[in-house]
């Protein structure tokens, strides 16, 4: 029997689905979604603090203050009970956790939190967090941690900025090691915290978790085929053979996103 085109779709999205791991960054934010409790478990254990309380989550956080500015989306933006912020990224490719991206992400978190008029004493601390795939540093250490230094004195400049890198591949019987364990599995069964299992069988096994992430699945494919379409219109562009008429009627872009890709090939 041949199944219909729909059905079809329907059971890849469900294949694509048992293959994801919470170190999958679509994932991990559906995991994360209004869920205080797993964003608090999961930075107890990557930070040390096992008394930290998380009082709000949010995920794909957009943040923009500057006109001009480059725009960022975090995957999970936290705060704690004294008020500390918290970016936890999922990077899965070396090439995503450039320092100066990590860099980036923690200066527009702190013109995110600091309001005209507020004396700059009032910066909170933040901390951004890459969790890699990978050990970035190549050290077999579980997590590495980035602090300003003055470097006349040997002592921390202590500005309330600090940047974790977290190695995925990290394995040991220590809450970050079997925590790591858990972020690359596929399967609940197999994991080591409950509230991580309990939350990956939701989206995995329960029908209604099972639908939001089909959803989930259907806006990954349309930014794919986006992301094609605009690889296929700066191919064009690069060529400069055409005019933005033709690479707009050609990539099946809009004229004014071709503009646009034309202005940052040009920035």
């Amino acid at each position: 029997m041949i199944l219909d085109t729909a059905e079809q779709k329907r059971q890849k999205d469900l294949q694509r689905l048992r293959g994801f791991r919470p170190i999958d960054d679509d994932f991990m934010r559906c995991l994360f979604k209004d869920n205080i409790p797993l964003a608090e478990l999961v930075l107890r254990i990557i930070t040390g603090k096992p008394d930290l309380i998380i009082t709000d989550c949010q995920t794909q956080k957009d943040m923009k203050r500057l006109a001009g500015a480059r725009s960022i989306c975090l995957d999970a933006y936290g705060t704690d009970s004294t008020g500390k912020k918290y970016d936890l990224e999922i990077q899965r490719a070396d090439k995503g956790a450039d320092p100066h991206r990590a860099r980036y992400h923690s200066s527009v978190m702190d013109v995110e939190n600091l309001d005209a008029g507020q004396a700059f004493d009032q910066l909170p601390d933040t901390y951004t967090i890459f969790l890699i795939e990978k050990d970035f540093y190549r050290m077999g250490k579980p997590v590495y941690s980035i602090e300003r230094m003055n470097l006349d004195t040997g002592k921390p400049f202590e500005d309330g900025e600090h940047i974790l890198y977290v190695n995925g591949e990290y394995r040991d019987d220590s809450d970050i090691g079997r925590l790591m364990h858990d972020f690359n599995c596929t399967n609940a069964a197999d994991m080591n915290f409950e509230l991580l299992a309990e939350r990956t069988r939701y989206f995995k096994e329960n029908p209604k978790g099972v639908s939001e992430m089909c959803r989930v699945i259907e806006d990954m494919r349309r930014e794919e085929r986006e992301e094609n379409l605009k690889t296929v219109a700066l191919r064009m562009l690069e060529a400069g053979k055409y005019a933005l008429e033709e690479i707009a009627a050609i990539s099946g872009l809009p004229l004014d996103e071709v503009k646009k890709l034309q202005t940052g090939r040009g920035a």
